[in-house]
């Protein structure tokens, strides 16, 4: 068993709001560490709308969620948390000393003595095609778009999907894979025009080909995958050979074991004070999505101001005998060290 990390705080969710969490954390002079399921930080800005216009954030005239998680980033630089990115939540329960213990399916713990569940919609997950069989052959021989790929010298690469992730997939192992095929329903992407147009280059020149259609089943020998059988455009039943299949499908949020926490929830969002945004458990807050209370508003904004009175509310539990006051950025000295401002 790992040895848990200790610590101050826990911000479960990358997305703008844990990212504010973060900040507002370093501003009263707490440390944390930060977890979530992606590869990387921004949640749904990063994923759902990385390139659309943002036209509500106070003092920005307009940012697409890409440019928001960077100004966040670059906010945070002065309290760096530890993040550990592609890690998902299993369990979290009390301990004798108060503190919440934290586990990963990978194996990360913590010992946490306030928690924030920053995550928004729930963990984002990829989406898998939904035919059967896929389990024992996933990490081997079938893969999710989002994660670590192999090398593909000498193998047949099936890729399902029609964003960007599939099509660069296809891009970069089109040199090495003995061939590439690319299977969607319609031959009409939703990836970036320079990558489609570099992808129908290659369709072009044969070193990628596209077929429509809709997965159904696998076909196996020896226990190994060898193809997959499909519905094709007029109906009918095929089958493609393949030895690597990748599934590009995109992510899906999924709330996970949220709900087996004890927390007080209705309607699978979690029930919080607006004081400072603790839940029905001492010590753990929900900011953002996540949460419900009466006038809730599901916008990015209200997020950072649950944030922040989630910020105060942890304060006054881990330094009882502090007396809080309130300072501003512009004027307080202790504020102007903690961000490192001559």
């Amino acid at each position: 068993m790992a040895t848990p990390i200790e610590t101050d705080a826990l911000v479960i969710g990358a997305g703008p709001v844990g990212l504010f969490q973060a900040f507002q954390l370093g501003l009263q002079g707490i440390s944390c560490h930060v977890v979530d399921a992606l590869p990387h930080v921004g949640g749904q800005c990063a994923e759902l709308y990385a390139d659309k216009p943002i036209y509500d954030i106070p003092g920005i005239p307009v940012c697409t969620g890409r440019e928001l998680v960077e100004r966040l980033q670059t906010q945070l630089t002065p309290f760096p948390p530890t993040l550990h990115l592609g890690q998902t939540i299993d369990s979290l329960h009390a301990t004798a000393s108060g503190a919440w213990a934290v586990s990963t399916s990978q194996g990360t713990q913590w010992l946490a003595r306030t928690v924030f569940i920053a995550a928004g919609v729930g963990a984002f997950v990829p989406r898998s095609l939904p035919i059967e069989g896929l389990g024992p052959h996933l990490g081997r021989q079938v893969w999710f778009g989002s994660q670590a790929l192999p090398d593909w010298t000498g193998q047949h690469l099936l890729v399902t999907g029609d964003g960007d992730t599939a099509l660069q997939t296809c891009l970069n192992a089109m040199a090495s894979a003995a061939s590439v095929t690319l299977m969607h329903r319609r031959e009409h992407f939703s990836a970036e025009p320079e990558r489609q147009q570099a992808f129908r280059d290659a369709l072009a020149a044969g070193r990628v080909r596209f077929v429509a259609g809709q997965p159904t089943g696998l076909v196996q020998e020896a226990a190994q995958l060898s193809g997959l059988t499909y519905l094709n455009a007029e109906g009918h039943d095929a089958a493609l050979t393949c030895t690597q299949l990748v599934m590009a499908l995109g992510l899906s949020p999924k709330l996970g074991p949220v709900a087996q926490w004890d927390l007080a929830m209705e309607r699978k969002q979690l029930v919080v004070n607006t004081e400072n945004f603790g839940t029905s458990a001492s010590g753990i807050f929900a900011v953002g999505d996540i949460n419900t209370y009466p006038g809730k508003k599901k916008l990015i904004l209200c997020g950072f101001h649950e944030a922040t009175l989630a910020a105060f509310g942890a304060l006054a539990l881990l330094r009882p005998a502090e007396k809080t006051l309130l300072q501003y950025t512009t004027t307080s000295t202790l504020l102007h060290q903690r961000l490192g401002i001559a």
